[in-house]
């Protein structure tokens, strides 16, 4: 499917991007088939969008937000995890590294194909009935998200969005994640639930507004002054 979209205030002689929507099939280290659609615009700038806990790639805030990108002229994919949605495998509750190698494996097929990785957006990791096994238990037992946290490099600049009535994921959470996380911005949605119902518009607005500050400006800095360092910075929002 081919389709062109318009930037929401474009002027006349603005740029238009052509998107195409195709469906890519990935294999993660298991073996396993993970299946995304990738809104490609012909740029080689690529966010990830990686949606929450027993969800799919079909989620209104995934595919919103693949939606406000495309408007801006850069590429996304969002990809079922193993487990969810069309990908192969069975679901596991915790199964945070199992997630971990699913989005190395994403992120290293779009490397090869000469894609630059600008952002990974995440969303939540919310509470739903599922059955728990003990080796799954185990795991999520045993994941210190403190020690996490603190492992973030410096030069990775992460943005936290929550819903100030997320019922969910209460909003406290949030806030002590920020206590930990090195470069670190917090922005909570006045008003905003767990799928930010009502606050889709300001959602996207917060994460193409960080996107832009930070990216552009390591694309200009790398401009000025190339080095592997600066190269290789890379921008997380999770929401």
């Amino acid at each position: 499917m081919s389709i062109t979209r318009p930037s929401p205030n474009q002027e006349e002689g603005a740029q238009h991007f052509e998107t195409h929507h195709r469906r890519i099939l990935i294999k993660n280290q298991h073996g396993e088939k993970l299946v995304g659609i990738l809104h490609d615009t012909d740029q080689k700038e690529l966010v990830i969008l990686c949606h929450g806990f027993q969800s799919l790639k079909e989620r209104i805030p995934m595919v919103n937000l693949a939606a406000a990108l495309e408007n801006e002229g850069t590429s996304a994919f969002r990809f079922d995890f193993a487990g969810n949605g069309e990908s192969e495998g069975s679901f596991q509750y915790g199964n945070y590294r199992r997630e971990a190698d699913d989005l190395r494996a994403v992120i290293q097929h779009f490397q090869r194909k000469k894609y630059v990785i600008t952002a990974i957006v995440g969303h939540s990791k919310g509470i739903f009935e599922y059955r728990v096994t003990e080796e799954s238990l185990m795991d999520r037992l045993s994941t210190d998200t403190r020690a996490a946290c603190l492992m973030i490099q410096q030069n990775c600049r992460v943005l936290t969005i929550h819903g100030s009535k997320d019922k969910i994921v209460p909003v406290e959470d949030a806030v002590e994640f920020a206590k930990f996380i090195p470069n670190h911005k917090l922005h909570i949605i006045q008003g905003a639930d767990h799928e930010y119902t009502s606050h889709q518009d300001e959602l996207a607005a917060v994460v193409l507004d960080f996107i832009r500050e930070h990216f552009h400006r390591d694309r200009d800095t790398s401009v000025r002054s190339p080095s592997p360092a600066k190269l290789d910075r890379s921008v997380n929002s999770r929401l």
